[in-house]
């Protein structure tokens, strides 16, 4: 959701799918498919029980002959173009869905462009309400109620899809939702915005990415058009490193996007604990009472959102017995599933449509099936995208249940290996300066990159402030299906830090020599292709996160860490689907900043946001890996028969 310039690019018309919080762009219409000559355009403000009115544009099929679903999309980003002549190029959806036929309806969220009432940010939920107490759910329910009283030749069946701040809206919209809505298709949603998603990641504020995003996600006051220019935040750098190093703490950045006036962006640095304002915004206690079906979509590689689409599906299958819960986890980056074939992702190269696959083979058949009565559809739980062997997987559940907990515990000499050391001391350590902080990757802009996601870890690996843990030339294929949680026992000569915990792929320098095994439990499967020269010797991320050690105890109540005092620290990491091939080696790489995509920890017990240059200090850390305090990394592993 909070990568400006990729946003940028899609905010202008909706139907062009803003995104950033957002709902990424659709492939652009077919040159020969004209969305003006087959679909006629509607505009309506839709009164709310509260009597704010809320601006929706409707798209009904010119061909009267048979009568159609509603299938509808809720966005802050605007659903220009406005005026019932000016069409879109696209409709928010994937050319399979326009082609197959529905009545489309995208709506500005309250308090957003063209819609009445005040914007709240990830508006939470009333679990109790008055008759004229409004949210998402009551929003959503009151715009179907109308549509469905109003709309001609409609079949009584309404859906609602959206990516990103959209696929919010479609989560929170299906809470004790309208009868009508029979199928939802959150992807990418933001749930919970402290734990995991575009805020905090287990306490450390993912500064970058939100810092250009609130760059222009600003506060309104009356409704009105999205600009027509939107100008971006003025860096006077292409060095994003050098930008974030010089500006100073997070409360000196929010003033260069104040410039006086109220921002989103203050309002995520002030509450840098899991208090009151956050709580409120977690959506995941209140996905109950959902009788649609769901489809829930996500991305791998998904640097905005990945937590989410993750807990949504685990939250809403949990508390919905009996309603068709899905998931698909796809190799893909934030929406890339929308407007993208899928068919590489940075240096990895699928050999196949993954994008394409998932709209004709999975998001249509399912709206089909739920939606239009299609008896013949087929539709399975989950669709799991096995990154390292590149193929889709099929489950009854996630993670699969015959996945096991095994541990790769650090080792002396930089080992890695499944059995605990015997050794009754021992440790490795780093001096952290966070004067020089770790880059996250090699070459910083201003924007985050997302092939940061799968980005070669060579130039961290050979930082002196940087440890690296390596296991064997791996015998034969393994395979990992669920989240990684790191469980170290630490050190700091300060009051606070940061641990970051990265896992890594590491490909042969001999590529002859990787990427021919074959796995016993899929005998057929076939042989990756054999990567580009520049994947020798590559170290490719699979999953990294921070941690932030004065959160060890809780999110809400943070603790200085004693000087000097060895702590176990415990978190989990999203979840992966992915083989390491025969040939390759396991890498664990754990350093004390990850910079600018996260803020720098002054390693001092202050609040972050208002740190003065004397509190960022040097630090000494230190990762035990003795019998009695055993460091390392549990994986969920897949037995080789299966």
């Amino acid at each position: 959701m909070r990568s400006f310039l990729r946003s940028l690019a899609l905010l202008l018309p909706l139907l062009a799918g803003p995104t950033v919080l957002a709902q990424p762009a659709a492939p652009p219409a077919e040159p020969q498919y004209s969305i003006k000559e087959h679909y006629t355009k509607y505009e309506y403000r839709i009164p709310m029980r509260d009597g704010k009115r809320l601006f929706t544009s409707v798209f009904i099929p010119k061909d009267p002959s048979r009568s159609y679903p509603l299938l509808m999309t809720r966005t802050p980003y605007s659903v220009a173009p406005y005026g019932v002549d000016e069409y879109p190029q696209y409709i928010g959806a994937s050319m399979e869905l326009v082609k197959a036929g529905y009545i489309f309806v995208a709506q500005d969220v309250r308090g957003r462009n063209l819609s009445e009432g005040s914007f709240i940010e990830m508006t939470p939920h009333r679990p109790v309400k008055g008759p004229r107490d409004v949210d998402e759910s009551t929003d959503m329910y009151d715009s179907v109620e109308w549509l469905l009283k109003n709309l001609p030749n409609h079949n009584g069946r309404v859906g609602i899809h959206g990516i990103s701040y959209p696929g919010f809206y479609t989560a929170a919209s299906i809470i004790d939702g309208h009868p009508a809505i029979k199928a939802a298709s959150p992807q990418a949603p933001m749930i919970d915005l402290y734990h995991g998603d575009d805020a905090y990641h287990n306490g450390a504020f993912m500064l970058a990415a939100n810092f250009g995003f609130y760059g222009f996600f600003k506060p309104q006051r009356e409704p009105a058009p999205p600009p027509k220019v939107f100008v971006p935040y003025d860096f006077k750098s292409q060095d994003g490193y050098d930008f974030f190093l010089r500006a100073g703490n997070l409360r000196s950045l929010a003033a260069l996007l104040g410039q006086g006036q109220p921002s989103l962006f203050e309002d995520q640095i002030a509450h840098d604990t899991f208090d009151a304002y956050w709580q409120a915004r977690n959506l995941a206690p209140h996905l109950k009472n959902i009788r649609a079906a769901v489809l829930t979509v996500g991305g791998w590689f998904d640097a905005e959102d990945l937590q989410g689409p993750l807990r949504a599906y685990q939250e809403i299958g949990r508390n919905n017995p009996g309603i068709f819960n899905a998931l698909v986890m796809g190799p893909w980056a934030h929406g890339g599933w929308g407007r993208h074939d899928g068919t590489k992702f940075g240096h990895l190269d699928f050999g196949a449509k993954t994008s394409e696959h998932f709209r004709k083979n999975i998001e249509l058949p399912f709206f089909e099936k739920f939606l239009k009565d299609k008896s013949d559809v087929k539709l399975a739980q989950t669709h799991l995208f096995e990154t390292g062997t590149n193929v889709w997987r099929q489950y009854p559940s996630w993670p699969p249940a015959a996945a096991v907990a095994r541990t790769l515990y650090f080792q002396p000499g930089q080992g890695l290996q499944w059995s605990q050391g015997g050794a009754a001391s021992g440790f490795d350590e780093y001096l952290s300066d966070p004067a020089k902080p770790v880059p996250f990757t090699e070459a910083i802009a201003t924007d985050v990159p997302q092939e940061y996601m799968a980005g070669d870890q060579r130039f961290a690996a050979s930082r002196p402030d940087v440890l690296v843990y390596q296991s064997e030339v791996l015998e034969e294929d393994l395979t990992i299906a669920g989240p990684v949680t790191p469980r170290l026992f630490v050190s700091t000569s300060g009051s606070d830090s940061d641990f970051v915990v990265k896992l890594i792929d590491v490909f042969p320098a001999d590529l002859g020599a990787g990427n021919t095994g074959r796995r016993r439990r899929d005998p057929e499967i076939r042989d990756v292709t054999v990567p580009a020269k520049v994947m020798a010797g590559y170290q490719m991320l699979v999953r990294g996160e921070p941690f932030r050690a004065r959160f060890r105890k809780g999110f809400a109540t943070p603790v200085a860490m004693t000087p000097n005092q060895v702590e176990p620290i415990e978190f989990s990491m999203p979840d992966v689907h992915h083989t390491f091939r025969r040939g390759h080696r396991i890498m664990v790489q754990v350093q004390s900043s990850w910079f600018p995509l996260v803020d720098r920890n002054p390693q001092t017990f202050v609040k972050v946001a208002d740190a003065r240059p004397q509190d960022f200090v040097r630090a000494t850390q230190r990762v035990y890996r003795n019998a009695q305090q055993a460091s390392g990394v549990q994986l969920l592993v897949l037995p080789t028969g299966l």
